[in-house]
């Protein structure tokens, strides 16, 4: 799932901590805004923004955390609209509802201890690349 590659150069110091950061950023938000999906995704979003005319490996990781984040958007907005409506409205929990809820909860903690990983390696200098993100951010994110 995660791939520990060498990359074109030795990031400095700074480098290390901001690409720390762009992971750790989607941490911080998912604490602080727990039952909205769209929460960690904007967050993550706008610390690729302030970070998109940085460097190389920098603009490549928040690429990375940016583009993880999109791919959970989708699966916790169905989950939190279907709780939504099991609440609110006339819909019974369902076997299907609870199969889902179970494959949500296992993807966001892999994203999470996915993510913690890869702050922890990226500050190091260590260069991470997730499974299918990474590939997308090589094609994405240009030297």
């Amino acid at each position: 799932m995660i791939q520990e590659t060498t990359f074109p150069y030795k990031p400095g110091e700074h480098e290390c901590e901001k690409s720390s950061n762009s992971y750790l950023m989607s941490l911080v938000a998912l604490i602080a805004g727990l039952p909205l999906p769209i929460i960690n995704l904007l967050a993550t979003f706008f610390f690729f923004l302030a970070n998109r005319k940085g460097t190389y490996f920098v603009r490549w990781h928040c690429t990375q955390a940016l583009l993880s984040q999109l791919a959970l958007l989708g699966i916790n907005s169905a989950s939190f609209w279907w709780t939504v409506s099991i609440l609110f409205s006339d819909e019974k929990a369902s076997n299907e509802y609870f199969a889902y809820i179970f494959t949500v909860i296992i993807f966001n903690l892999l994203e999470i201890f996915s993510t913690i990983y890869a702050a922890v390696q990226t500050r190091k200098g260590i260069h991470v690349k997730f499974l299918f993100f990474g590939n997308v951010t090589n094609l994405i994110c240009k030297p």
